[in-house]
């Protein structure tokens, strides 16, 4: 079975590969795939965007092991969730919020029993003692209503993530949620909040304002505008973004994450 890894811990120091040396002296025929390890510390809204577009790309039966933990050592609960032939170890610290909002979790259970912990377990590593050693019991066949204490979906806790909305003038109005290494500027809002807004006037104009700049209409590529000009793309992840032919956004409009975006609709 396959486990991907999700984490704030970046590759500079050594806690991604004692993860994987975890994971593999368990099971040493797992397989294990990166997702990403350079979520912004802490921030668990990203990883909750990144996880909810990535996930549905893995195979059914994907242990997917998320670690953005700021509560690590606390009295935070760790879970595992079965969802749509996928299991997902997460701290249960509002992560899942988004795929949680889009699938029905078939099981959640508490993770509490220390038979599939590491000997030793650390307050502060808990993606080594714990989250690792327990991903890789479930590809050698434990059930996870045997990893712990079965989970009321009340006890789940949620993150309070604003959705884009339509202000009073009209103009639909998101955030940029990560800046990507092109320095793409990813904003949370999507396709389907793109065709809604539109829907009401078919011959809407789409101008899409950041800092005070316009960008004109969608673009269906990168090269969709001259070299080191702007352009706004709905991008690989299914949301709106704001780029630079090869350059960067980020420089260019000198913005970042909580950015305010505006989607602007104008009569042809």
């Amino acid at each position: 079975m396959l486990i991907t890894l999700l984490t704030d811990f970046g590759i500079a120091d050594e806690y991604v590969g004692v993860m994987k040396g975890a994971i593999l002296s368990v099971n040493p025929c797992a397989t294990i795939v990166d997702i990403t390890h350079h979520i912004d510390p802490q921030d668990l809204i990203q990883a909750a965007y990144i996880l909810e577009s990535s996930y549905r790309y893995f195979p059914n039966g994907t242990v997917h092991l998320v670690v953005v933990d700021p509560g690590v050592g606390s009295d935070r609960a760790i879970l595992a969730v079965e969802t749509e032939g996928h299991i997902l170890l997460a701290p249960n610290n509002g992560i899942l919020t988004l795929l949680l909002s889009e699938t029905k979790a078939d099981m959640i259970i508490q993770v509490d029993n220390s038979d599939y912990f590491s000997e030793s377990v650390s307050q502060t590593f808990h993606g080594r003692d714990i989250f690792a050693p327990v991903a890789a019991h479930i590809t050698m066949g434990v059930e996870i209503n045997r990893l712990g204490t079965l989970m009321n979906h009340n006890d789940l806790v949620y993150l309070d993530i604003r959705k884009p909305y339509l202000s009073d003038e009209g103009a639909l109005v998101g955030t940029v949620i990560s800046v990507d290494r092109f320095g793409n500027l990813i904003t949370n809002i999507d396709l389907n909040c793109l065709e809604n807004f539109c829907k009401a006037d078919l011959d809407k104009i789409l101008e899409i304002e950041i800092n005070k700049n316009r960008i004109s209409g969608l673009s269906q590529s990168y090269a969709g505008a001259d070299t080191q000009s702007p352009l706004a793309i709905v991008g690989s992840r299914g949301y709106l973004e704001i780029a630079v032919n090869c350059g960067s956004a980020e420089k260019f409009f000198k913005a970042g994450k909580g950015n305010p975006i505006k989607v602007l609709g104008f009569r042809s």
